[in-house]
């Protein structure tokens, strides 16, 4: 079996395809085990404090398009 140091050095040699099959393998799989995966602690609250904002209409709901080009727009 291979380590994950390995695994993560073979996925730098991939093509952008082979990556992009890669990443939907491993998100096919934790999806599917979803009931098994425990939110960190921290997420409740970061959920809590953006559905408050979204009431006060201090938090907009962007359509994924929207914000993917926003996201792409944004500068450091």
């Amino acid at each position: 079996m291979s380590t994950l140091a390995e695994i993560e050095e073979a996925a730098e040699r991939l093509a952008h395809s082979e990556k992009l099959h890669l990443m939907e393998t491993l998100w096919g799989d934790l999806s599917r085990k979803e009931a098994e995966l425990a939110s960190p602690a921290w997420h409740e609250g970061v959920l809590a404090e953006t559905e408050r904002r979204l009431a006060d209409g201090r938090e907009e709901i962007l359509d994924w398009n929207r914000a993917k080009a926003e996201l792409r727009n944004k500068t450091v």
